[in-house]
């Protein structure tokens, strides 16, 4: 990790993000994340079978691999350990953006110019706190995108203030899961290429809704992780 990607890292601030418990947890794992070389993108807590804590990150360039969830769970596993943020049992789970990613950082939006989004707005605009359509660039501190469901008379191009946003984030589509499979397939085909006894990357995986479609969703989960979970197996 060089010293560029480390600073690239910690420069850029999230203008979207959590609130209560979350963000709780995402002030103790920003900076051991970050400490790494990478960067969070969300935290999530989901009562659903069990309560689970969802911690997404990246590499500055948008990239993440099995291994990479593993280093960071093992370095803030630890952590939350000590710090104790959740008042119950919970599995920790670190996982990629995947292809329906969050939008959190003006850098994210920008990378993602062309694609369909979805945003709610915690301050409406023009009326509205849903917009869908495709992302045209950006703005100062603000995403403009041309929507699809614009009412009669209404602009088709809406001005929307990221730091207002309570979430954005990429719609799947034909063309962009196409273009993550040639890209999977490319990187096969150079692994392949390698030196005998190369070692190949590992199987990308994608727990979450069970969707075989998002080939960029990495996960990483611990056994058990928080409070009564370290007992799970007894």
């Amino acid at each position: 990790m060089t010293q560029t990607t480390d600073i690239q890292a910690e420069s850029e601030p999230r203008l979207i993000v959590e609130q209560g418990a979350a963000a709780r947890v995402a002030a103790i794992a920003e900076p051991v994340i970050e400490g790494l070389g990478f960067r969070l993108v969300r935290v999530k807590i989901s009562g659903l079978s069990g309560c689970t804590v969802q911690v997404m990150a990246e590499r500055p360039d948008g990239t993440m691999t099995i291994d990479d969830c593993e280093t960071i769970s093992r370095a803030l596993s630890p952590v939350l350990d000590v710090a104790d943020p959740i008042d119950r049992a919970y599995r920790l789970e670190i996982s990629s953006p995947g292809l329906d990613r969050p939008l959190v950082r003006r850098s994210d939006f920008e990378r993602h110019v062309g694609s369909t989004v979805k945003v709610e707005m915690a301050i409406a605009v023009e009326g509205r706190r849903r917009f869908r359509g495709a992302l045209i660039g950006t703005q100062g501190e603000a995403a403009r995108l041309r929507r699809d469901n614009a009412a009669p008379g209404e602009p088709s191009e809406v001005l929307l203030p990221i730091g207002d946003m309570t979430e954005a984030k990429v719609t799947l589509s034909d063309e962009l899961i196409a273009d993550s499979l040639k890209r999977g397939k490319a990187q096969q085909q150079e692994a392949s290429a390698g030196e005998p006894g190369a070692r190949k990357p590992k199987p990308w995986h994608d727990t979450r809704r069970n969707r075989a479609d998002d080939p960029h969703a990495k996960q990483f989960r611990p056994a058990g992780h928080g409070r009564a979970a370290q007992h799970e197996g007894d």
